[in-house]
């Protein structure tokens, strides 16, 4: 497995129930910043067994395609809130890594 792809599982691994976070986001606290696109590989590749409806575009949109609707129907099953527009309220559901785990906190 990619090393990076195996980074950004475990940083999805993480996020919890009734939070997002974005691919750009994921890509700095990964220590590469221009990496965001990276990430969205490493995620159309997901394990099965990951939060992967958590990540999504860094304005709140639900990417997914044809799955947009099943994950924005899950996130609202795990408490995630959404803006009149439809994008994730990411001041509300925002999370900003766990420092106690080696990642590190966002702006």
């Amino acid at each position: 497995m990619n090393p990076f792809f195996a980074q950004v599982y475990d940083v999805v691994g993480q996020i919890p129930r009734g939070k997002v976070v974005s691919y750009g986001q994921i890509a700095r606290m990964l220590g590469r910043p221009r990496a965001a696109r990276e990430v969205g590989r490493a995620m159309r590749c997901c394990p099965e067994n990951l939060p992967w409806q958590r990540v999504v575009m860094a304005d709140g949109a639900v990417a997914g395609g044809v799955f947009s609707e099943m994950r924005r129907a899950i996130l609202e099953s795990e408490g995630v809130s959404f803006i009149p527009d439809g994008r994730v309220d990411m001041t509300a559901c925002r999370w900003t890594g766990d420092a106690a785990n080696g990642l590190r906190p966002l702006c």
